[in-house]
């Protein structure tokens, strides 16, 4: 738990207050807008009433513990309790523990900071008017958990994904971040549909321009109904006529917690698996959360073969065309004299082979989409082989542009980020007629565009190709190469500004001192 919660106070030790009022304002205090908070006040006796309540995180918390086992017994068995005038508060603490309470796991506890880590546990805080002492009751949510992630599959990490409901996927991402400095702040949008719309960050870490700047767009939107985050991603983003995505969306409550980790913020949706993370800049959409449980080598390597798939899935057509139209000096003879022989008896140019091949292809895939799974599956493979075969049979297209389409279709798929695949399948064609028309320097003249065009994007305000221009060395560490978590001592400070530290310095592992000792 992070040692300063509110205004710099320091909570640890704090003794609780004999005032019910005050230790409720001090802890809605520490848990200042996180909507997921309850906090039910009631009376308990008949003849001599006394003030109480109970504070419990909504979603890691059972209900039906809390409601059968606690507030029954308080709010109506207690009317059975004859309360003196005069009670002694030992006489109440011991009313409640042993009459009131039928709950396994009630814990006395004398300080604010062993109430709140009671809280971030899912456990149920009872606070006594009076009594400078509370009760921590067990009543964790243990069957709570998200269904397994579809599109974010990795091969070793929690197999743990959200859901449709929006307060199971605040409560995946509480058992994760176990501290008051998470936030959830609640908006409705929609006219018609009153969709609950979520936003997390993580305080002392995320700017708090970028959580007005993100409240702010949210209070703009003014439409009928939501259906999806992606209705909510197009009215937010800062470049609605882009082609590359500007909001990154993940179905995974360890990306998010990663996220918000860096400063970044969350936003949940009702309704929808899909959570989606701001600021999102290039980089993110070719990383992985597999690559974090994996070794640095690996993941290095997997990154740099998602960078050679990016630009093999964006120009491996148009270079083909580009170079068998106007640049055949550029091929080396043997292979040039396959091309040609392959070639042969073809009575379409190299550009519109491939744009019939790419328009095949795309036609396949989302054929396979729209179909049930099983069929979807065997359409679009036996539908690929089956229509690429006889198109060379037939004599319309060449070997060679069957091999590069697969190339760029395989490509394509590696690229971690769905959004990001389309924005590359939707900017191939352009770039294929320029390169049909002017070749290479139809190609570099493309190249030059989107450069100056990513550039120019920002997203939230940041840089769209943060950390690479304008360079960051912080965020540089885990950029395009991802350095071992040791040396990531300090977050990308081209999102972060303030608490800039993730890991004590000088944490590179090894033997200890002692175990050294022993061995000489």
């Amino acid at each position: 738990m992070r040692e300063r919660y509110i205004k710099g106070e320091d909570i640890n030790n704090v003794e609780i207050k004999a005032s019910l009022d005050k230790n409720l304002v001090y802890i809605q205090s520490i848990f200042d807008k996180a909507s997921d908070l309850v906090v039910k006040r009631f009376q308990i006796g008949i003849n001599h009433p006394i003030n109480v309540a109970i504070i419990y995180i909504s979603g890691i918390s059972e209900k039906k513990v809390i409601n059968d086992n606690i507030l029954k017994n308080l709010m109506v068995n207690s009317r059975k309790q004859n309360l003196k005038e005069n009670i002694t508060t030992t006489g109440i603490r011991n009313i409640i523990l042993n009459t009131l309470l039928p709950v396994a796991g009630v814990t006395v506890k004398e300080h604010s900071d062993e109430l709140i880590q009671a809280l971030l546990k899912g456990k149920t805080i009872l606070l006594v008017d009076n009594l400078s002492e509370g009760f921590s009751l067990s009543t964790k949510n243990e069957d709570s958990r998200g269904q397994e992630p579809e599109t974010e599959t990795v091969v070793r990490g929690p197999k743990e994904g959200f859901t449709e409901d929006y307060n199971t996927n605040i409560s995946l991402i509480r058992r994760r971040i176990k501290t008051p400095d998470l936030k959830f702040e609640d908006f409705v949008v929609g006219r018609v549909s009153k969709t609950d719309v979520v936003i997390a960050y993580l305080q002392g870490v995320v700017e708090q321009s970028l959580v007005e700047e993100v409240r702010e767009r949210i209070r703009r939107i003014d439409i009928d109904i939501i259906n999806e985050s992606a209705n909510i991603e197009q009215l937010i983003e800062d470049d609605p006529y882009s082609p590359f995505p500007q909001i990154n969306n993940t179905e995974r409550p360890d990306g998010v917690a990663s996220a918000l980790n860096e400063g970044r913020i969350a936003i949940i949706i009702d309704g929808t698996p899909f959570v989606l993370l701001l600021p999102s800049v290039f980089i993110h959409f070719l990383q992985s959360v597999g690559d974090y449980y994996e070794r640095f080598l690996f993941s290095n390597a997997i990154r740099l073969l998602r960078l050679l798939a990016f630009f093999t899935a964006l120009l491996a057509p148009s270079v083909y065309v580009a170079i068998t139209t106007y640049h055949q000096e550029m091929i080396p003879t043997p292979l040039l004299i396959s091309i040609v022989a392959s070639r042969t008896g073809v009575p379409f140019p190299s550009v519109l082979e491939a744009l019939l091949m790419e328009i095949s292809f795309e036609a396949l895939r989302e054929a396979g989409l729209r179909l049930p799974r099983p069929v979807g599956q065997a359409v679009s493979i036996v539908g690929a082989l089956v229509i690429g075969e006889a198109a060379v049979q037939a004599g319309l297209v060449s070997r060679a542009m069957v091999i590069v389409v697969a190339l760029t279709g395989i490509a394509s798929f590696i690229i971690p980020a769905y959004n990001m695949g389309i924005s590359i399948r939707l900017l191939r064609f352009p770039i294929m007629f320029l390169a049909g028309s002017f070749g290479m320097f139809g190609i570099t003249f493309a190249f030059l565009a989107l450069l100056i065009h990513l550039s120019s994007l920002r997203s939230f305000g940041i840089p769209y190709l943060s950390p690479i221009t304008p360079i960051n060395l912080s965020g540089l560490k885990d950029s395009i190469f991802k350095v071992p978590e040791w040396m990531k001592n300090k977050r990308s400070t081209f999102i972060v500004k303030e608490d800039k530290k993730r890991i004590r310095s000088n944490a590179k592992p090894g033997p200890s001192n002692k175990q050294g000792e022993d061995n000489a």
